[in-house]
């Protein structure tokens, strides 16, 4: 008997054929920027999300994943349209480096249900809960200085949610929705306030080896901050644990809590995990107060002060401008000196500092390993309101459902300009009168954009960097800088000018 089997020529090409079949695009977007794949990926349970592809964004080049809410009965769907609209187009303003990356939604309407499709940041690391598995399997202990580092991460995206205007609650926080990337960057995942608004937005809360994660008083109504810290308590105690003992049983009881916290042997992360852990959720501290928790909180280096004040102003300097820096010092100039009375002073030397240890630093502290929480605002973020949000009727490839107008999502991290006046002899201007813009601007991503326009005599800065940001050509968020930027640019070219003619 024989068996017929479809042939595979090598084990190479097998899976180079898998490979294909899985890179299949299934579907795109209406504006054709994302293409969904057969791939199904695993970015943690997202209360009343149907189905998780792999897909691809072929503006970045960079994989992403393409989410799906399903409504099968499409007058519920309509009697809490503006309220799923108003929940995504809120998401889509979120902006933290400690949160996944919520890039873009649209809604699909068919004659049988309707579907809201909405693309995520990939997170191709893992989860944390999968790296706690392989580091108590290869029989190692958390680090501290990790630890904390993780947890002043995590309070961070916390405290910003929690403090946007209206309040985000995260409500589904565990450990397999948070994802740990190579370099140590964590990020919280599935952020998906009001669940409430599908049917199955509270199933994840039955399941069984998840149900620790969640406060007693979780989907009574009226949940607030203290169910994510809650949820961030039992995070921290699994991270400094690696495992919460279930003892053979599907749930892991509250016995088991109480024996993992008292098994820490610091007493002040004892003490802090207790007081997330709270019955009463009033008792609970907020996120904010957590990082001023003495097993935290430590006064900054001087070196994170001044790596957060050369990121947020790198727009200013030119590009490169720390490597070529660093390359221009004499390797035995002394940098910096403390002198005592009664005992030998401190030198320190260009040569103490490593230019490639400088450079990883510099990119850690802008991917948001090292937060700044220390000096954070108690005060409410407002979360503003898109340009997109027009409802302009934007014309759909598969569906007649529209897709919300597009927004530069990436921020500007450093702008260069060059400006020169019109030549004689155009038609439309006269002489000297209207400047030519070269705009080059570097993104968040490295990748750059560059910008040519003329400006007229009746143009303000904040005009153009308005006109920017319509055209998506920036983020809203940088028009100020941009704006002051332009208005620095074209003064200094105009002493220029009039220097240059009183010489003449």
């Amino acid at each position: 008997m024989t068996m017929s089997v479809p042939e595979r020529k090598s084990g190479s090409e097998g899976k180079e054929e898998e490979s294909e079949d899985e890179s299949e695009i299934l579907e795109e977007s209406p504006c054709g920027r994302w293409q969904k794949r057969k791939e199904q990926v695993s970015q943690g349970n997202v209360p009343g999300v149907e189905s998780a592809s792999l897909a691809m964004d072929t503006e970045e080049g960079v994989e992403v994943v393409w989410n799906e809410v399903l409504f099968s009965d499409k007058k519920v769907f309509k009697a809490q349209e503006d309220k799923i609209k108003e929940m995504f187009e809120n998401l889509m303003q979120v902006e933290h480096p400690n949160i996944v990356k919520f890039h873009k939604y649209w809604l699909d309407m068919k004659e049988s249900q309707a579907r809201v499709i909405f693309i995520t940041e990939y997170m191709s690391s893992g989860s944390l809960k999968q790296f706690l598995k392989k580091t108590k399997k290869n029989h190692k202990t958390m680090n501290v200085k990790a630890w904390k580092r993780w947890c002043t991460q995590i309070l961070s995206a916390l405290s910003y949610l929690h403090s946007c205007d209206p309040p985000i609650i995260h409500g589904n926080l565990t450990c397999d929705t948070i994802f740990i990337q190579h370099n140590g960057l964590i990020k919280i995942g599935s952020v998906f306030p009001d669940a409430s608004v599908h049917g199955k937005g509270r199933q994840h809360r039955d399941e069984q080896r998840n149900q620790h994660f969640f406060a007693p008083e979780y989907g009574a109504g009226g949940d607030d901050y203290a169910i994510d810290i809650f949820s961030f308590g039992i995070c921290a105690l699994e991270m400094a644990v690696l495992e919460i003992q279930a003892n053979g049983d599907t749930a892991v009881s509250k016995e088991a809590i109480i024996n993992a916290g008292q098994s820490l042997e610091d007493p002040l992360m004892r003490e802090f995990t207790q007081s997330c852990l709270r019955h009463e959720a009033k008792l609970r501290p907020t996120a904010h107060d957590l990082l001023f928790h003495r097993v935290l909180f430590e006064v900054h280096s001087l070196k994170l002060l001044a790596a957060h004040c050369l990121i947020n102003n790198q727009y200013l300097l030119p590009e490169n401008c720390v490597e070529e820096k660093t390359k221009s010092f004499d390797p035995n100039a002394i940098m910096a000196e403390i002198k005592h009375d009664d005992r030998q002073g401190v030198q320190l030397k260009y040569s103490h500092v490593s230019p490639l240890e400088l450079d990883k630093f510099l990119e850690d502290v802008k991917n948001g390993i090292y937060p700044l929480m220390n000096f954070a605002s108690s005060r409410p973020h407002p979360v503003p309101r898109a340009l997109s949000l027009s409802q302009e009727q934007v014309e759909t490839v598969k569906t007649p459902t529209p897709e919300p107008q597009e927004t530069e999502t990436r921020k500007v991290v450093q702008m260069h300009c060059n400006l020169e006046p019109v030549e004689e002899g155009t038609k439309t201007h006269v002489s000297h009168t209207v400047l030519q813009l070269s705009l080059f601007l570097k993104m968040d991503d490295k990748l750059h954009r560059q910008l040519s326009c003329d400006i007229l005599p009746t143009d303000t800065s904040k005009d153009l960097a308005s006109e920017l940001v319509h055209y998506a050509f920036i983020n809203e968020e940088d028009s100020e800088k941009v704006a002051g930027f332009l208005e620095d640019a074209i003064n200094r070219h105009r002493v220029r000018m009039l220097a240059a003619g009183s010489t003449q």
